[in-house]
Order: structure tokens, then C-alpha cells, then sequence
């Protein structure tokens, strides 16, 4: 077992934040957004965020994991646009997709907060992307500068949707959904490991449990001992709503302990097992699965913060083709 000093940890932390910074400007210069976006028009627009995502965090941890699943999930549909955000009858934000995740009131607390200080000046799809990253920070992970710029949308369709990744999904068709957005496959690796943090339903894996592709036994590459403990968590007809870690044993804390369970056979997603057990992703997994504060931690945080900043440019919206909403849960 390795043991570090604070001086060492502080250390760590301080590189890793140089690295992933590097990463993220070199990123912004290729996007349509830019480090320092509001820097002379709302100077304080990321404390007012990164204050708000604290206060709500100390008081429902849950909306960390919350947003970072927002903003993937409003970056694969339309963009990187806030589209998530919209009330409506049958938006984004009304699908079994979207409909249960914590932390929309984080976004529109942020929102009301910056329009006084800065009225009409910082977007909803700015105040998403920087509070998945202050989530992140909050929850134990090393921070990154994220570019700003974007517009928000004005079309948000809950049949669009439908294409976001699932549980269920090949590797296969994994890939092919991040490249659909010009992701590649280590950034898919990456990404998926925000399962670090939050939980899952029982009934969007009890699949694995009992019946797996009809085959009426369990997942064989569930390990034995972590089976038992999933069916007692989620008992066949049971309750198909209870909430289950993602990432067992360290579901609060962002860390790569997450990888380390798909190495042992411990991953509750279908989708995120196979992607230990497919030579494609295994190799980025294994990168990844190593002690917290040495090299594969270092990897880890930095190429999180990379592929988030990757992410978070997907589709943006310029000129007219967008606006800065006075409400987030409006169009203008």
C-alpha cells in the first residue's frame, strides 16, 4: 500500500489541474467557444455558479451526478444548447430519460442569481456546462477550465431522445453514438466514467439479474459474489424504482474506482461491463484502473476534463441560430 504526504497530494492535485487546463484551451481554440468567455461582461458569472452548485450540493448530494448526466444527455440531443431545460408538454426534459434527474433547480437558481448581477448576459447551456464541472470538483475530482460561448436553443423534442445511449447498447452501437457527435472511443471510456458518482434504477439492469437475452439465468459476467448482492438489492418483482450505486463502494467520491470494478466483474450496467469485456474498450479500462493517487489517477482526471471540453463543443449554437434565454426553462 503506497502512502502520501499532503505536500505530495497537493502536488498531484496541482499538476493534474495544469494538464487538464492545457488540454481544455487547446481544445477551445478549435470550438466556437473560449476560455474566459465573460471575463469583462460578468467577471463573476463561474463564482455564482460553482457558490450555487455548493450550496445545493450540501444539501442533496445527489445533484452532483445530476447535472454531469444533464449535460451529457442535453449535448447528445441538438447540442450543447440547454434544449434539456425547456418545460413543455413534450420536450426533452419530459422523457423517461430526463424526466428524474436531480438539479434542474441548481441551473435556474444559478440563472435567477446571474441575471441580476448580469442581465441577459450568460447562457443556460453556459451555466450546465460549468456546473457538470463544478459538480465534479465538489465531488472529490480535479477541476478544468471550460470554454464558454454557447447559445441556447429554441427546439427541445422528446422523441430525439430515443437515440441517447443505453443500458443495453453493444459496444458497437456505443461507438457509433459517440462518433455520431465526433467523439472517440477513448472519450467514451472516459466519459462513461462519471458512473463514478450516482446510481441507477433496479429496473434498468434486474435484466442481468434473473433473465439475461431470455436466457433465464443471470449475466455470466456479473462476478458470483457482486450477483448475490445486486439481487438483494433488487429482488426479481420487486421494486424496480430503488436506487443502486454505480460505482460500489465509492459512489460519493469521483475517482477511477469505477473502472476497477469493471475490471473485477463488478459493473451494474450492462453497457459498462462490456466495456471491459470488449478488447475495443478493455485497454482504456485498464488504464484507468489503477490506484486513485498514482499515474492512472493522473490519466484519468486529466483525459476527463479533455473529453468534457470535447463534449461540451458538440453542435454548438452561434448567431442566429440561438439566443440567451431570460429563463431557463423558457424560450425567450
Amino acid at each position: 500500500m503506497a502512502y502520501y504526504t499532503h505536500t505530495s497530494v497537493a502536488l498531484f492535485c496541482i499538476l493534474v489541474n495544469i494538464l487538464v487546463m492545457l488540454n481544455s484551451n487547446i481544445i477551445s481554440v478549435q470550438a466556437q467557444t473560449r476560455v474566459g468567455f465573460y471575463s469583462s461582461s460578468c467577471p463573476r458569472a463561474e463564482a455564482i455558479i460553482r457558490s450555487t452548485v455548493n450550496t445545493h450540493f450540501r444539501s442533496n448530494p445527489t445533484i452532483a451526478p445530476g447535472l454531469l448526466r444533464m449535460h451529457f444527455h442535453d449535448c447528445f440531443v441538438q447540442g450543447c444548447d440547454a434544449s434539456i431545460l425547456i418545460d413543455g408538454t413534450s420536450t426533452e426534459k419530459t422523457s423517461i430519460a430526463n424526466n428524474l434527474i436531480p438539479g434542474y433547480e441548481v441551473i435556474d437558481d444559478a440563472k435567477t442569481q446571474l441575471e441580476a448581477a448580469c442581465p441577459g448576459v450568460v447562457s443556460c447551456a453556459d451555466i450546465l456546462a460549468i456546473a457538470a464541472r463544478d459538480s465534479v470538483v465538489v465531488s472529490g475530482g480535479a477541476s478544468w477550465s471550460v470554454p464558454t460561448g454557447r447559445l441556447d436553443g429554441r427546439v427541445s423534442i422528446a422523441s430525439e431522445t430515443a437515440e441517447l445511449p443505453r443500458a443495453t447498447d453493444s459496444i458497437q452501437r456505443q461507438l457509433q453514438k459517440f462518433d455520431d457527435k465526433g467523439l472517440n472511443t477513448q472519450d467514451l471510456v472516459t466519459l462513461v466514467g462519471a458512473h463514478t458518482i450516482g446510481t441507477s434504477a433496479c429496473q434498468f439492469f434486474s435484466n442481468r439479474l434473473y433473465n439475461f437475452n431470455g436466457t433465464g439465468t443471470a449475466d455470466p459476467t456479473i462476478n458470483p459474489t457482486f450477483l448475490t448482492t445486486l439481487q438483494n438489492l433488487c429482488p426479481e418483482n420487486g421494486d424496480g424504482s430503488r436506487r443502486v450505486a454505480l460505482d460500489t463502494g465509492s459512489e460519493t467520491r469521483f475517482d477511477q474506482s469505477y473502472y476497477t470494478n469493471l475490471r473485477n466483474g463488478r459493473g451494474v450496467l450492462e453497457s459498462d461491463q462490456k466495456l471491459w469485456n470488449d478488447a475495443t474498450t478493455q485497454t482504456f479500462v485498464r488504464r484507468f484502473s489503477g490506484p486513485f493517487r498514482g499515474l492512472s489517477g493522473l490519466r484519468f482526471n486529466v483525459e476527463f476534463g479533455r473529453s468534457m471540453v470535447k463534449m461540451s463543443n458538440i453542435e454548438v449554437k452561434t448567431g442566429a441560430q440561438g439566443e440567451i434565454r431570460r429563463i431557463c426553462s423558457a424560450i425567450n
